[in-house]
């Protein structure tokens, strides 16, 4: 069954005459199966709740959300608001379409994040299985390119959460330039170790890819500890600055 993007933002009322406790092995009922196997679990979680608040009969088979056939009409207008409150919705890749894998068990979980949005948006026919995206052959170049520009920074998912405060690259960048110059610099110690405490590599802020990000951590994580070694050496509190104000650079 095909969703529309239909926002019209009309009650859902049900026009079934099964009662809810139906039976869905009940073979005298004539059943209607919507594939969700390209969905996210937070969005089959968002299905399950909007047909329970319909009052539409209604259960899981694997990957599937099956209704009577009666109810058919109200499904289809609890997907319609659901596409607009939630979607767009990933399309399946059929189980026997000529396809292709892409292993991305080393990607940080929020580039694969990126990936799956990307895919979504533009309407590339797609499964993932584990940390392996697979996709219909034809629309490999076009998978590679996103790829491309999710490792390039170019192509940033923010996820739910707000990301560092306002500035910090900004600060990061001031701070590594300083102890670059003065590596014994205590104010630049202090504010160094202020800094780290906001810092989250799974958390970039915006226009940052996570990999760029998390190198940028790591790198102020790295001379957090030197700095706060009883006797920091002047040459390794450089170097680890000097890297940390590359990383940054482009950004400020």
């Amino acid at each position: 069954m095909s969703i529309s993007d239909d926002q019209s933002g009309e009650p859902l009322e049900p026009t079934s005459d099964v009662e809810e406790d139906w039976d869905p092995g009940d073979e005298s009922v004539v059943k209607v199966h919507y594939d969700l196997s390209a969905w996210r679990l937070d969005q089959r979680a968002e299905a399950t709740e909007a047909f329970a608040e319909a009052e539409i009969p209604h259960h899981w088979d694997g990957d599937e959300i099956v209704i009577p056939e009666t109810s058919e009409k109200s499904a289809d207008a609890v997907f319609e608001a659901l596409e607009a409150e939630i979607g767009p919705f990933a399309i399946a890749l059929g189980e026997d379409d000529e396809s292709i894998e892409f292993g991305l068990d080393e990607w940080p979980e929020r580039d694969r994040e990126s990936l799956r949005r990307a895919v979504t948006d533009a309407e590339i026919a797609h499964r993932w299985a584990g940390t392996t995206l697979v996709v219909a052959r034809d629309a490999e170049g076009e998978v590679d390119a996103l790829l491309d520009a999710i490792e390039a920074g170019e192509l940033v998912h923010l996820g739910d959460g707000d990301g560092p405060p306002e500035g910090t690259l900004g600060d990061l960048f001031s701070v590594a330039d300083r102890l670059a110059r003065e590596p014994l610099d205590d104010e630049a110690h202090a504010d160094l170790e202020t800094l780290a405490e906001v810092l989250d590599a799974d958390q970039p802020p915006y226009g940052v890819s996570t990999r760029i990000w998390a190198t940028a951590v790591d790198a102020a994580d790295r001379l957090t500890d030197q700095v706060g070694n009883d006797d920091p050496e002047p040459s390794e509190v450089i170097g680890v600055a000097q890297e940390l104000r590359t990383i940054v650079r482009p950004y400020v």
